[in-house]
């Protein structure tokens, strides 16, 4: 049966039809109790629904939907090494990047878990010789400045990681400068190098493949540098004391002329979008020491096991999803907001827009058949004070509805004796409860709105999740992660989609290549559509 003729999928038709006539507001009046009925915690992290427009009936049906969608079993599929990614014809195990050493799993007799942390004990001992200061360039001063070259999965993670956790730094990550080059104009990391020593720099090139084109255009300009800076002649001792590898194509790696002693490696069963808990998270260790990022993973492996084994209806990934297939399907909101408050989280949109947009993204199910239902939305986001002076204007009267996720940390600046960062904490908070209140449940909250004129009224009703962290510390972020990437995982059962691949990006990439033949000078043998070759000629005149 499809999933539109579904039993559970008619039935939230139809129940769908009753709510909409209900505005949020509405929810709150008729229960006192919602709060407590809509809110759900898995330790140091609370995720509340109380402002969704979705009632526990809501919810009850949701997760019949997903009983017949047989999601139960397809999590045990994900965990066990089952080739969830048919169109690769592998499994996706970012799961066993965070997996204790105490546990086992075996994938072609090989166990897995013993492997992962083999890299780790690896990456371990390059943190601590850079930490120690016993990694040292060319002129014999010990390295102070990482440069991570990487693009994608390869950047998004490990940047925001490290912008989100600064404040957990052990002393000796401290004299580490950590600095992300991705843009493949190369306008970042020439803007980075007239700043820094290259005596003293270190450059990591993040890769799955070790062939995207960004990156190692990115990788050969820093090597050069190096080589006009050094004036040295061997390259070999140049890219052996300032450069790593890291990427599950080591033979690439070893091409490119990074030594052996020198790479990190990772498995095709990691999803470069789901590779920041591997050794491509070495910048995340160098900036917080390998006791923060293990904390990162031991937060992580929570939320995984929380996923595993907690019913449905407790089950905060489960819930998170399936009020997002509720909104999505049956209440047509087809944008999603991502509002921190907090500026530590400020990369976590750009990193949630490739999570769910690059894994469910798609128009085809598993069995190669169209969809006749919406799948993932388009997400945008910023740090939510920002927001407020950007687009908030749109999401509170403008004519799109818009789910709105607020991200936020209870505690911060405890342990400080400076009482203006704590009001301004407080001030934080303050203004993320009010928007949200007010997106949720519109002016009707304040006395003697009806009397305002059309342009300052406020219709609310927009659906909001609260996401709260105790205080944002490595463990709390590794939670919080883990909680949108089966997010997502449960959203691509429902919608029958493979959320581990993303041949959508693969096309344009190839013609890319192509197209460099054509900017050659003098190259006008070229034929292609009458815009392109406009384009073609107004750059060739403007260039000569």
């Amino acid at each position: 049966m499809s999933l539109i003729e579904s039993a559970a999928w008619v039935e939230l038709q139809s129940h769908a039809y009753y709510m909409s006539q209900s505005h949020i507001s509405t929810f709150f009046k008729e229960d006192t109790q919602r709060f407590e009925k809509l809110t759900f915690e898995q330790k140091d992290l609370l995720l509340d629904l109380s402002k969704q427009h979705v009632t526990p009936e809501t919810i009850k049906l949701l997760i019949q939907l997903a009983d017949e969608r047989s999601l139960a079993q397809w999590i045990e599929s994900l965990f066990g090494g089952e080739h969830v990614n048919n169109s690769e014809d592998r499994p996706a195990l970012h799961t066993a990047l965070r997996t204790p050493d105490t546990q086992k799993l075996l994938i072609n007799g090989k166990d897995i878990i013993n492997e992962v942390h083999a890299n780790l004990d690896q990456m371990d001992k390059i943190v601590e010789r850079i930490h120690s200061g016993e990694w040292r360039g060319f002129t014999g001063h010990p390295i102070d400045t990482v440069v991570n070259i990487g693009v994608g999965g390869s950047d998004l993670g490990p940047l925001m990681a490290c912008k989100a956790l600064t404040e957990n730094q052990s002393e000796p990550a401290k004299k580490i400068n950590v600095h992300f080059v991705s843009s493949m104009d190369g306008s970042q990391l020439s803007e980075l190098l007239s700043q820094l020593n290259p005596a003293r720099t270190l450059f990591v090139i993040s890769s799955k493949s070790f062939t995207t084109i960004d990156t190692l255009a990115n990788a050969q300009t820093a090597k050069e540098w190096l080589k006009q800076s050094s004036q040295s002649t061997n390259e070999d001792i140049l890219v052996a004391r300032h450069f790593i590898g890291v990427s599950a194509n080591p033979s690439k790696v070893t091409e490119w002329g990074i030594p052996e002693e020198h790479q990190l490696q990772f498995w095709d069963w990691t999803g470069g979008r789901y590779s920041m808990w591997s050794t491509i998270g070495l910048p995340i260790a160098l900036k917080l020491g390998m006791r923060g990022f293990k904390e990162l993973l031991d937060g992580a492996h929570s939320m995984d096991e929380h996923f595993r084994h907690t019913p449905f209806q407790n089950n905060l990934p489960v819930l998170l999803a399936m009020t997002g297939i509720w909104n999505i399907n049956f209440l047509n909101i087809n944008a999603h907001a991502i509002l921190p408050y907090d500026g530590r989280l400020s990369h976590i949109p750009a990193y949630l827009e490739q999570l769910e947009m690059e894994s469910n993204g798609k128009s085809v199910t598993r069995d190669g058949q169209a969809v006749n239902y919406k799948t993932c939305p388009i997400l945008w986001g910023e740090v939510g004070t920002n927001a407020q002076h950007a687009f908030y204007q749109l999401l509170h009267q403008g004519t799109e509805s818009v789910m709105c996720d607020f991200i936020v940390a209870a505690r911060r600046y405890h342990t400080t004796n400076n009482p203006e960062l704590q009001h301004q904490h407080q001030l934080n908070l303050a203004n993320c409860l009010a928007q949200s209140r007010i997106l949720a449940l519109g002016d009707s909250v304040l006395d003697g709105a009806e009397n305002s004129p059309a342009h300052k009224r406020y219709k609310g009703n927009q659906p909001c999740t609260t996401l709260m962290l105790d205080e944002l510390t490595p463990f709390t972020f590794g939670q919080l992660i883990a909680l949108y990437e089966h997010k997502v995982f449960v959203q691509s059962v429902i919608w029958e989609i493979n959320p581990f691949d993303q041949w959508g990006v693969e096309l344009g990439k190839t013609v890319a290549t192509s197209m460099m033949n054509a900017l050659a000078p003098n190259n006008e043998d070229h034929e292609f559509d009458s815009s392109t070759n406009g384009l073609l000629s107004r750059i060739a005149e403007k260039s000569t």
